[in-house]
């Protein structure tokens, strides 16, 4: 049976940072989402309704009373449908209508009638965030229960810099999907995610890295989290937005990353590999710039790196990774055996689309029994699920 689709309900209200929802509802759309918006009649004044409509391809909410809405009747059907509500922006006088329980519009009356959680955005003047009156309603409302993102510090629509923001876009992103996924069915299991290339100094300048991009261990993190688990995610120097909603460590040589690693699966249920350790380090490192004209050759001794996977002992599930170019499934089951691991996840890095820094990627994912699933090219984010399904399926057999 198909997956149902979520329904995000949207509430607009009268701020200058209205037309940054109309990104926010394209990217939810995008993702597969329905999105159903309800605009305030301040909001209208500053962007049109029609903006989400064409976006979102579904009529949008404006009025209690215009009988030509679906939803002008049984003014409650939007609160029914939700699975999550996101006022984004949200504005000192919405924020105020919700603590007090007031009902007058299409918004705050399905915030007053919805069982969904709800995220809120706030946006406004630096002064009206700060007053007591704002802040008092905020605890009151967050004590209740609703998730607050945000303000962020910037320029603010009176020309000057303050506490009160629409927060970055990515970030409402990230934390909608995280309560969005409260209820998923990794609710209670805590995850420990490793991603990147580690870099080991040579000098100040220069270091010994390799190609991995990061991409495939932010997306098994990111869909962790939109499936409930609590994600730790452990990260060697990456160019990629960081997910709200995961704790973040960020590392640089593969000896942080293990003492990293170890410090975060004490308490873990998986630890997934999925890092790109750097195998060898120089035995000497200079203090300062190693000059080319001080050295017509240069010979460098290198040695092994702390095999992360190996020296990290516990009760968890052990999902490593292996990258090959040449006999994959081959030199997955010898790593597998030798690491001792649960599930080990093969890809060719030499094919088309499946290399470093490549959004898709085609994989085999092979258990300690040896059964070895082969998947076609996929998006990492559709990879990230299966990986996670199949450690799902794991736990259940240990419980």
């Amino acid at each position: 049976m198909a997956e149902k689709i979520k329904t995000i309900v949207l509430g607009v209200t009268g701020s200058i940072a209205a037309f940054k929802a109309a990104d926010l509802a394209s990217r939810f759309t995008g993702a597969g989402f329905k999105v159903e918006t309800i605009m305030t009649a301040s909001a209208i004044e500053f962007i049109t309704p029609l903006t989400f409509r064409n976006i979102t391809g579904q009529p949008v909410v404006t009025s209690m009373w215009d009988l030509s809405s679906e939803f002008s009747v049984e003014h409650v059907a939007l609160a029914e449908a939700a699975d999550v509500v996101l006022i984004a922006p949200a504005t000192a006088n919405i924020i105020a209508k919700i603590a007090c329980g007031l009902a007058d519009d299409m918004l705050s009356c399905t915030v007053l009638a919805t069982r969904a959680p709800v995220v809120i955005a706030p946006a406004m003047n630096d002064n009206m965030w700060a007053n007591e009156i704002t802040q008092q309603n905020v605890e009151k409302l967050k004590k209740r229960g609703l998730t607050f993102v945000g303000p962020a510090y910037g320029r603010l629509a009176s020309g000057k810099r303050g506490l009160g923001r629409l927060t970055e876009l990515d970030e409402i992103y990230d934390i909608t999907l995280k309560v969005l996924g409260r209820k998923g069915d990794l609710k209670g299991k805590r995850l420990v995610v490793t991603a990147g290339g580690t870099a080991e100094p040579l000098d100040p300048v220069r270091s010994l890295t390799n190609r991995s991009s990061g991409k495939m261990g932010y997306a098994i993190a990111e869909a962790a989290r939109n499936r409930g688990a609590d994600v730790i995610l452990i990260s060697a120097p990456v160019a990629l937005h960081k997910p709200a909603g995961i704790e973040v460590v960020e590392v640089k040589t593969t000896e942080d990353m293990l003492n990293a690693v170890q410090a975060a699966a004490v308490k873990c249920d998986a630890l997934i590999m999925a890092a790109a350790p750097a195998d060898f380090r120089p035995v000497k490192t200079s203090d300062t710039k190693i000059k080319r004209q001080n050295h017509p050759e240069l010979t460098l001794q290198l040695e092994k790196t702390p095999d992360i996977l190996a020296a990290t002992k516990g009760s968890f599930l052990r999902v490593g990774f292996a990258a090959e170019s040449d006999h994959v499934v081959e030199n997955a089951l010898e790593k597998i055996r030798r690491k001792s691991l649960d599930l080990i996840v093969a890809n060719d890095i030499t094919e088309k689309g499946c290399g470093f820094g490549s959004d898709t990627n085609r994989v085999t994912i092979i258990d300690s029994k040896g059964r070895a699933d082969a998947l076609p090219l996929l998006t990492k984010s559709e990879v990230a699920d299966k990986i996670l399904d199949r450690i799902l399926e794991l736990m259940k057999k240990t419980r």
